[in-house]
């Protein structure tokens, strides 16, 4: 099981937690504190006792209140289809080198092909401005 590295919280309310076919137990997010312009994988750590053939992953992001993003990913890309049991959804992507640097709320869902909620989450992560100072380095060599 990955560790939860950040505060995750169910979506709604708390008490849904035992409604979603798909429990999350950990969150990792590699490099962290993430840093824009740089690669950075997110990994979420799951389990289910359903079968789940196929569905998608939708991502919504904050910055300071303000929605700033959403993409939704196909669940068999990010894992192996059919996902049944404990696993683990990993998406990496790096982030435009003009990403304010700063905390950010992200919210995830997990739809199934009939797009039902099988789970939702929402966890904080920074940005920093480290890729700006290594840049910075590079270019005055």
């Amino acid at each position: 099981r990955l560790p939860v590295l950040h505060r995750t919280v169910w979506c709604n309310n708390a008490n849904k937690k035992a409604n979603y076919a798909v429990k999350v137990s950990g969150v990792d997010i590699t490099p962290y504190p993430v840093k824009r312009g740089k690669e950075t994988t997110f990994s979420i750590a799951a389990t289910t006792d359903e079968n789940i053939s196929g569905g998608k992953l939708v991502i919504d992001v904050k910055y300071l209140f303000l929605h700033v993003h959403q993409e939704s990913h196909d669940i068999c890309k990010e894992t192996s289809c059919p996902v049944s049991g404990d696993f683990v959804l990993s998406h990496s992507q790096a982030l435009p080198g003009i990403t304010p640097p700063g905390s950010y709320t992200l919210t995830m869902k997990i739809v199934d092909g009939s797009n039902q909620e099988l789970s939702c989450i929402t966890f904080g992560f920074s940005i920093s401005l480290a890729a700006v100072a290594e840049s910075i380095a590079v270019a005055a060599n």
